[in-house]
């Protein structure tokens, strides 16, 4: 039944649900139609409001590419690697083990960066493949998924809370910069983040099938090399400027200048200090001097960029929705309607799943808050709701369908040289326990932490 289910909604993705930018494109059409049968704004004012809009998104959207860049120069890097080789070596041979392990460092890289889990965790599959002989690979590599899946909007890479808590924000006039004390580290977050990742780290492992119903990994899949720095010349063709390029005195000035900045502005302002240029500024220093040279830093970062294209030319896009909301009235209209359907207790858990829905349509937390924030934001006034708490809802709710969404997937089964209709199962099982509990956390919220 299970399998039916997954391979039913495979299908139905692979037919009706076109490429991301189509989708933009769809929603801004949308957001104009309702913005001409809600609103007093004419077609000619809309048209406006879109063009007014489209460039609003350029820092953050500057932001958004750091964060996947900075997540692959991490981890590409040696260090890196090989923490990561060490550690698919633990369970020995143990199947069971080897999947509670990378359900948990995948959840935990992503906490920490969802760009470093993409990779990271890609990556790690490879390694407990070659060190683990015997696991089902189908299920190891849904596994993998589960930090993009369940947990980076929790973590210290959250689009939705990194943004509130950055000056200058596209919604800093109507909700001010909230900082992630009382987002990422509310205790509520916290919580539901250890539950969410004991929980399936404990269900991962009981998903693994018998001996004879086991698919292992080809190993002429997974043998090939990770990243490699480029080779150093020979004394013969050494030049001044390429000595520059692979000696490690540039990376060493800049590191040593990105760690006393850090360790300044941490006495300044704390924990509290942390925000999207503060994550991007630590993980770019990081990089840079663990790749220790200007040459493997760059080659790393040149193939890092391949993967941010799709924020580039999408993200404009999103900005011209979110100029039709906000500039139309739009946004005082859609917040009436939450406002009308829910209560002060219910509206956390109705934007969960508001959220987790149009996530399946816009498989990006970032853009994706740019449209939903306006319209989510004026309902949580109107209804007495801190911004905060809304912010945490929106980022778990961005979350509810992700691990049965395949867009964030597509990198990590192009490593992995599997479809999402191989692990589809698997991901459907883990979607289930964790709506289940996130659905539980976010009905208790009120009473755990009234606000």
């Amino acid at each position: 039944m299970l399998q039916k289910l997954a391979s039913a909604s495979t299908r139905w993705s692979t037919r009706w649900v076109p490429d991301a930018w189509v989708i933009a494109v769809i929603l801004t059409v949308v957001a104009f139609i309702m913005g001409l049968i809600f609103t007093k704004a004419t077609a000619y004012q809309l048209v406006q409001n879109w063009g007014s809009g489209f460039w609003v998104l350029l820092s953050f959207g500057m932001q958004m590419c750091l964060i996947i860049m900075t997540g692959y120069i991490l981890a590409t890097t040696p260090l890196f690697s090989r923490l990561l080789s060490g550690l698919a070596g633990l369970p020995k041979g143990n199947n069971k083990g080897a999947i509670a392990l990378m359900a948990l460092v995948s959840m935990v890289l992503a906490w920490i960066n969802w760009g470093l889990s993409i990779v990271g965790s890609a990556v790690f599959v490879r390694f407990m493949v070659r060190k683990n002989k015997g696991v089902d690979y189908r299920l190891l590599v849904a596994t993998a998924y589960l930090g993009l899946g369940v947990m980076w909007h929790s973590g210290l890479s959250a689009s939705g809370p990194l943004l509130v808590a950055t000056p200058k924000h596209f919604l800093e006039k109507d909700i001010g910069i909230i900082p992630i004390t009382e987002t990422i580290f509310h205790p509520f977050n916290l919580l539901l983040a250890l539950a969410v990742l004991v929980v399936l780290v404990i269900v991962g492992p009981l998903m693994h099938p018998k001996k004879e119903d086991t698919i292992e990994a080809n190993p002429e899949l997974v043998k090939e090399a990770g990243f490699e720095a480029p080779p150093k010349p020979k004394a013969g063709e050494m030049t001044p400027a390429l000595w520059l390029e692979h000696s490690p005195v540039i990376n060493i000035i800049v590191a040593a200048s990105g760690i006393i900045w850090l360790i300044w502005h941490f006495s300044q302002k704390g924990w509290a200090g942390i925000n999207l240029d503060v994550v991007n500024f630590m993980f770019l220093v990081v990089g840079v001097l663990l790749h220790w040279t200007p040459a493997s830093f760059l080659k790393a970062a040149l193939e890092g960029g391949s993967f941010i294209w799709g924020v580039v030319i999408q993200f404009p896009f999103y900005a011209g929705i979110f100029g039709i909301i906000k500039f139309s009235g739009l946004a005082d209209v859609m917040g009436d309607w939450f406002t009308a359907i829910a209560s002060k207790e219910t509206y956390p858990f109705i934007v969960v799943w508001y959220s987790g829905f149009l996530n399946y349509i816009v498989p990006s937390g970032g853009s994706k808050w740019a449209i939903e924030a306006p319209y989510i934001m004026t309902a949580a006034k109107n209804l007495g709701v801190s911004s905060p708490v809304t912010v945490i809802a929106y980022a778990w709710g961005d979350m509810v369908t992700d691990v049965i969404q395949p867009f964030w997937a597509i990198p990590l089964l192009g490593v992995a040289k599997l479809g999402f209709r191989d692990i589809m199962g698997y991901c459907m099982v883990y979607f289930l326990i964790y709506m289940v509990v996130i659905s539980i956390g976010f009905l208790a919220l009120p009473y755990m932490f009234p606000y």
